[in-house]
C-alpha cells in the first residue's frame, strides 16, 4: 500500500512515518519543513506547498493522511486567517483532489478542540461541537470538508486526537505534559493555570497507533472518532508529572496554581474508536514523562526556537 502524508514531518508524522515503514507500507511526505526533516531516509520526501498538488500527483497512492496546517491556539490566534486557510481549506482541497486521483481513503488529523466548553459531561462524537476560537472552528471546517467528499468509493476518517504530548524525534516543548516536565527539570515548579480545567491527553505514539488503525480499517468505515488515552483536570497532570519528575530525577518539584478563567474544557469518549477501528491506546502521563526523561540529553537547550512551534511561525510570517 501506497501513503501519502501530507506535512508529515512534523511532530506526529516524524513518529508516524516509521510506524508505517515498519507495517510494509510505502511512505512519501509531502511536507514544507518548517521545523527540520527528522523523517527517516526510507521514507520518500517531497518538499511542497501542499496546494500546489494536483490529482496526477496523488495518482497511484491508496491512502492520504493529512497532519498538515496551524497545529495551536497561539498559532490560529496570531493569524486567524492563515489558520483559516491551513486548517480548512487546504484539507478539503486535498480530499477532493485526492477522491479525483482514485485515492481510496483520507485520513484527517482532527482535534478535540472542536468541543469547546462542556461542564461535566463525557463527549461523544454525536455530541455538540461549540468552541468559538479559531484554532477550533478551522479544524472543525476541515474535518467537515473532508467528510464531505465521502462516497461509496472513497472514505474519510477524522481523528479527534486529544491534546498530543510525549517525545518525536521532531521535538516540541510547547505542549502541556512536555511544558510541565520541561519546567520541572529547569525551574523545579511547575505553573498550573486552572487545576480544574479537564483535557484528553494522547501520548503521540498512541497518536500513531490510531492513524495506523484508520488506515488498517475496512473501508467500509467513515466519520469522526475521538482518540485519546484519558481525561485528567490540568491540576492531576501536574501531579501525575510532579511525582514522577521527583521519583526520576531526586529534584524537588513546586505546584503553583494560578486559578485563572479558561474557557476551554473537555472530556470525550472514545469507545466508537475502540469498537469500530481497535484504538487501544497504551501510554499515560507518567509513561510520557518517563520517556522523556529517558531522552533528556538529546534535548540540550530547552529555550531552542524550534521546539516551539508559534517561535518558528511568527519568524516564517
Amino acid at each position: 500500500m501506497k501513503i501519502f502524508v501530507g506535512g508529515g514531518a512534523g511532530f506526529v508524522g516524524s513518529v508516524l512515518a516509521p510506524v508505517l515503514l515498519e507495517h510494509g507500507y510505502e511512505v512519501t511526505v509531502g511536507d514544507l519543513l518548517w521545523f527540520g526533516n527528522h523523517l527517516p531516509e526510507e521514507a520518500e520526501l517531497w518538499n511542497c506547498n501542499l496546494f500546489d498538488l494536483q490529482p496526477a500527483d496523488l495518482d497511484g497512492f491508496d491512502q492520504v493522511v493529512f497532519l498538515a496546517g496551524l497545529s495551536n491556539d497561539p498559532m490560529a490566534e496570531f493569524s486567524p486567517a492563515r489558520n483559516f486557510v491551513e486548517n480548512g481549506a487546504l484539507p478539503s482541497y486535498l480530499a477532493f483532489i485526492a477522491r479525483g486521483a482514485g485515492v481510496k481513503r483520507f485520513v484527517y488529523g482532527s482535534s478535540c478542540s472542536v468541543y469547546g466548553y462542556t461542564i461535566n459531561e463525557l463527549y461523544d462524537e454525536e455530541s455538540p461541537v461549540t468552541s468559538a476560537y479559531p484554532y477550533a472552528i478551522s479544524k472543525l471546517q476541515g474535518e467537515r470538508g473532508v467528510l464531505q467528499v465521502c462516497d461509496g468509493d472513497f472514505s474519510a476518517i477524522a481523528l479527534r486526537q486529544g491534546t498530543v504530548c510525549g517525545h518525536s524525534p521532531r521535538m516540541r516543548f510547547d505542549l502541556i505534559v512536555n511544558t510541565m516536565f520541561k519546567t520541572a527539570m529547569q525551574e523545579g515548579r511547575i505553573t498550573v493555570n486552572n487545576p480544574a480545567i479537564w483535557r484528553p491527553i494522547l501520548d503521540v505514539r498512541d497518536s500513531a497507533a490510531a492513524f495506523l488503525r484508520a488506515i488498517q480499517a475496512d473501508y467500509s468505515i467513515s466519520g469522526a472518532f475521538n482518540v485519546a488515552y484519558d481525561n485528567y483536570t490540568v491540576g492531576q497532570i501536574a501531579d501525575f508529572v510532579k511525582d514522577e519528575v521527583e521519583r526520576l530525577s531526586g529534584k524537588r518539584v513546586q505546584i503553583e496554581n494560578k486559578n485563572a478563567a479558561d474557557l476551554r474544557n473537555y472530556k470525550v469518549s472514545c469507545q466508537k474508536a475502540r469498537t469500530m477501528l481497535g484504538f487501544a491506546p497504551r501510554y499515560d502521563v507518567s509513561d510520557m514523562v518517563r520517556t522523556l526523561y529517558s531522552r533528556l540529553e538529546e534535548y540540550g537547550d530547552f529555550g531552542r526556537k524550534e521546539y516551539y512551534n508559534i517561535r518558528v511561525f511568527k519568524d516564517l510570517a
